[in-house]
């Protein structure tokens, strides 16, 4: 089981090339990947949401990459260019009759008169990538091996809590097992006084408690309750993403002690109700950051 929530950075250096690269991830329904490559390598963002693919199924990602290079392109300046930059300022200049008049300065501060090899910048550009790559593989596994080990501490956590989740469930079993014959004695009590004799009618006060009995039984409910507690423990044990599963089954347990609650009507079992219910929210705050 993992997290979805990480932070991981990888350096590397190789013919001259040094690419940082850092990612982010944080929990979020569907996988969702953001990108910062440098202008050069634009043209790579397919193939890097690929190798975040491979690793993270769920989430939202943030990936940074920076370069630096010790070697320089071959660029070269565009006397025409400048020429054209030159007279559309004077122009405007004159236009707007401004005294000060344009600088070189101005017009090679404009990248459009710079003229770059195009064959020998895409092939830099392709080994800029080759040393990214291998960046982006190694934080990548750097981040898996972090959203294990807090997965761990996650199920580990959610364990001790489903443990104390089912000793109150216990407990709610055995106080609706003992209302029953509570409430048999108290329906008899109550019949008693409103007759002047001590004859009351047994046939229809079975039926009256057979009535109470049905209506106070959380049996199904627990039944139910104990059943998702089982997959929501062999969910925990899975290699796969699981975090929907455990969501969902969460929303069931949920309903099921929701139903046990207005059924119960009695204080003890009421107190260990609000207890599940405040262990299931708990459980599902952390079941937000599992993938």
């Amino acid at each position: 089981m993992k997290s979805m929530t990480a932070l991981s950075t990888a350096t590397l250096s190789e013919h001259g090339i040094r690419a940082t690269v850092e990612v982010r991830t944080v929990n979020g329904r569907y996988l969702e990947i953001t990108c910062r490559l440098p202008k050069q390598l634009s043209h790579k963002e397919i193939e890097l949401r690929e190798l975040v693919r491979a690793t993270v199924q769920r989430g939202t990602v943030q990936v940074t990459v920076k370069t630096e290079s010790d070697a320089a392109l071959a660029i070269t300046l565009s006397p025409e260019r400048v020429e054209a930059y030159w007279t559309h300022l004077e122009k405007l200049r004159k236009k707007l009759k401004i005294s000060e008049p344009p600088s070189l300065g101005d017009i090679l501060r404009i990248p459009d008169v710079y003229i770059t090899d195009d064959t020998a910048a895409l092939e830099r550009a392709e080994q800029e990538w080759k040393v990214v790559a291998k960046a982006i593989r190694a934080a990548l596994s750097s981040l898996d091996t972090m959203r294990k080990n807090e997965g761990k501490e996650l199920a580990r956590d959610i364990r001790v809590r489903m443990k104390a989740l089912e000793e109150r469930l216990d407990r709610i079993e055995q106080r609706s097992m003992q209302r029953v014959p509570e409430e048999r004695e108290r329906l008899r009590a109550r019949v008693a006084q409103l007759f002047e004799s001590d004859e009351i009618d047994e046939q229809r006060l079975q039926l009256e408690i057979l009535l109470l009995a049905d209506k106070l039984d959380c049996s199904e409910e627990i039944v139910r309750l104990r059943s998702h507690i089982k997959f929501f423990g062999e969910a925990l044990k899975s290699t796969e993403p699981v975090g929907r599963q455990l969501t969902f089954l969460l929303q069931e347990m949920h309903r099921e002690i929701n139903t046990i609650g207005s059924k119960a009507n009695d204080a003890e079992v009421s107190q260990h109700v609000v207890f599940v219910k405040e262990e299931l929210e708990r459980i599902r705050e952390q079941v937000q950051n599992i993938e």
